[in-house]
């Protein structure tokens, strides 16, 4: 009997290759749940993620989806899927946890039936780099022009051809949907934040952190305001004034 489980699950990508299986590397998330799932099922297990984070990134509600075969189960294992969630973490290593574990369908897959993502980009406001949150958010030891930043996104909003803010060499449209673009602030011990939230139906390598980078560069005045529509008009990637740093990049969440 074929089992297929959906998960949600959290991890700090700072030591990671990124998410996608490597044929050099076996430090990535997707390497390191598939042989910790196959060697607790005693078979070779395939996971499907919602789409690949890059080294570095972080995830608070990434989703996957994996198949097991019961007959080839050996040993005595508890299928409950409250019993599995907690045997499995304790398998993990401390930067990787899985927030829930669901049987579903047969027919669901993280990636092909994901309708929506959310992304989040933090920025630390501050001379020095905060204790305990350096390795989520970029340090600006300068302040930035908030207001022109949000005047500035509301360009990137609706349906673009997202080439001009990527890295990526796909063969495949890169025609995306940016259904928002919000701002939050945020003061924790002294310090400014600020979280940028990226909603659509998806994004291509590199693409939210080139975005960041040109707000940025129209918040500090570097930038002028019409760039991100002479990138988008363009398609042309060396306009782009800078790439955020990885770290600051966190997967929110998978809508179906």
């Amino acid at each position: 009997m074929i089992k297929n489980y959906k998960i949600i699950l959290e991890y700090d990508g700072t030591k990671y290759n990124g998410w996608q299986k490597q044929g050099n590397t076996d430090n990535t998330i997707q390497g390191k749940l598939e042989a910790t799932l196959s060697r607790y099922f005693n078979q070779e297990i395939e996971i499907h993620g919602s789409g690949r984070t890059d080294a570095g990134v972080h995830a608070l509600g990434q989703v996957a989806n994996f198949k097991i075969n019961t007959k080839l189960i050996t040993c005595n294992i508890d299928l409950d899927t409250l019993s599995l969630m907690v045997n499995l973490n304790s398998y993990f290593p401390e930067d990787i946890r899985i927030l829930s574990l669901t049987e579903v369908d047969s027919r669901f897959h993280a990636r092909l039936n994901a309708k929506k993502k959310t992304y989040r980009y933090s920025i630390c406001l501050s001379p020095k780099e905060p204790v305990f949150n350096r390795r989520y958010c970029m340090l600006l030891p300068k302040d930035v022009d908030l207001k022109l930043m949000k005047e500035a996104a509301l360009s990137l909003l609706g349906t673009h051809d997202l080439k001009g803010f990527s890295d990526s060499k796909t063969k495949k449209s890169t025609v995306r949907t940016i259904e928002s673009i919000t701002f939050n602030e945020e003061t924790i011990n002294n310090d400014k934040y600020i979280h940028i939230d990226f909603t659509g139906d998806g994004f291509l390598y590199h693409t939210i952190r080139l975005i960041t980078g040109t707000l940025l560069s129209i918040g500090l005045h570097e930038s002028n305001t019409n760039i991100i529509k002479e990138i988008l008009s363009t398609n042309n990637r060396k306009q782009v004034p800078f790439m955020a740093p990885a770290k600051g990049l966190s997967l929110i969440e998978v809508e179906y």
